[in-house]
């Protein structure tokens, strides 16, 4: 019990509960145990309610699955909309995407770490995968048109560029954490200045 201002004591509610909050704790759960080893009442006893009120949201655990890696590849093909946009050449739009997954690793930093997870014992994990090797297909013709151009080294198979790019995109979720006082921003322009000045061929 608490006192409030007036002298009068009243009960401590229980914090907030709603999609958000049960969706971050179930990437936790799902990336701390894996997905088959996470059960709902797991979940249930993370967050301090009864199992009928994570099925108030959601109907079942594969549902809460699709919801959470969905949320990380939703806003990395947000980011490839947004190409349409920029202007310049290939190696533009490719710089401009390299920043826009950081800023989105960032603000869905427990989605993006359970999607890196996944291995595809599911359908929703299947689904998932097919979705990130499109994101790498389309990553992999803007090398290839950037070298085409001149912009990029053409010596290196595009293929092999994306994941070495996006490898160390990924690697990020190792070590970052929000607390750090590291903005998106700022990790954003690290990680395209440690590649691109890398990758671009420099005039003679």
């Amino acid at each position: 019990m608490t006192t409030s201002e007036n002298g009068k004591a009243r009960r401590r509610g229980r914090p907030g509960y709603d999609l958000e909050t049960l969706l971050k704790a179930a990437a936790e759960l799902f990336y701390e145990r894996g997905y088959d080893g996470t059960s709902i009442q797991d979940l249930a006893t993370r967050l301090g309610v009864a199992k009928s009120a994570i099925y108030h949201h959601v109907p079942s655990k594969e549902a809460l699955l699709s919801l959470a890696v969905d949320r990380a590849l939703d806003g990395l093909f947000a980011e490839v909309a947004k190409l349409e946009q920029v202007d310049g050449r290939a190696i533009d739009r490719i710089e401009h995407l390299v920043r826009g997954s950081v800023t989105v690793l960032v603000d869905e930093l427990p989605f993006v770490t359970l999607l890196l997870r996944v291995r595809g014992n599911t359908e929703t994990e299947r689904n998932a995968l097919a979705r990130r090797r499109e994101f790498d297909h389309l990553v992999t013709d803007l090398v290839a048109q950037a070298a085409a151009e001149g912009d990029l080294r053409a010596d290196i198979d595009p293929a092999m560029t994306t994941r070495l790019l996006f490898g160390m995109v990924n690697s990020i979720i190792e070590w970052y954490r929000p607390q750090g006082g590291l903005t998106s921003a700022d990790l954003a322009e690290t990680v395209a200045t440690v590649a691109f000045d890398g990758l671009r061929v420099r005039s003679a």
